[in-house]
């Protein structure tokens, strides 16, 4: 299957926030990007609700810096409040991810159509995705371009000893993945070995915790037009 998608992602700042740093107000990034962050950037690339993107590996290109900020968000009872957000600075990253059809949505067999998908999302990785690159969070602007996975200098590529990451989260498992009505997250041990992280698949993530009750958004021919049509304009 002609499915793969491998790409570079840059930016000045990124904060892919530890979700136990926001009780009070103030945010902390992890080290690396969670699955789901990378997984949401490639969406950003391309996505139709009949393919399902897999994260396969990441690659951290430059060392791991962290910096501190003064931040005056906005409360949700208006104003603004004092808080600290602490981002990744200066980041680069190789992603090496493929799609596959989402099973889980028989109402969207008529957009299976892997050729077109391919070429589609190939265009829109050398146009720059089509929709805005984030880093983590809207205030963290980033870029994208095609690459070959595993090229170029990276900074821990003569690391000898493996980085043990901690547990961080792994992603969410929205309904319209999984077939089950609910919404849950995904926890994992990441290892990064000169470099590189190799992510596994969502369903061989063995920490998972269900959140709420959710059912999936309906898509048909009516409201989703096919990648067929859809390559007429790229």
């Amino acid at each position: 299957m002609k499915n793969e998608i491998q790409f570079e992602v840059f930016g000045d700042y990124a904060l892919f926030t530890d979700p136990l740093t926001k009780i009070g107000g103030e945010k902390l990034s992890y080290s690396v990007p969670t699955y789901q962050a990378i997984k949401g950037i490639t969406e950003s690339i391309y996505w139709k609700p009949s393919i399902l993107f897999i994260i396969d590996e990441l690659r951290v290109m430059k060392p791991i810096q962290m910096e501190s900020k003064g931040i005056r968000p906005i409360e949700y009872g208006g104003g603004n409040t004092l808080a600290n957000y602490t981002y990744l600075k200066d980041v680069h990253y190789q992603v090496r991810a493929h799609f596959e059809f989402n099973m889980n949505r028989p109402d969207m067999a008529f957009d299976r159509i892997e050729g077109k998908h391919f070429s589609i999302m190939q265009r829109s990785l050398k146009a720059g995705g089509r929709r805005d690159i984030f880093l983590g969070t809207r205030e963290c602007q980033g870029y994208v371009e095609p690459c070959e996975f595993g090229s170029g200098e990276g900074y821990y590529d003569n690391e000898n000893s493996e980085h043990h990451l901690g547990t961080m989260v792994h992603g969410f498992n929205y309904p319209d993945e999984t077939g089950r009505n609910q919404l849950e997250v995904r926890l994992w041990h990441p290892i990064m070995d000169k470099g590189y992280i190799s992510f596994p698949r969502p369903e061989e993530c063995d920490i998972t915790r269900i959140i709420k009750e959710m059912e999936p958004k309906k898509f048909n021919e009516d409201n989703v037009e096919s990648a067929e049509t859809l390559s007429r304009y790229l």
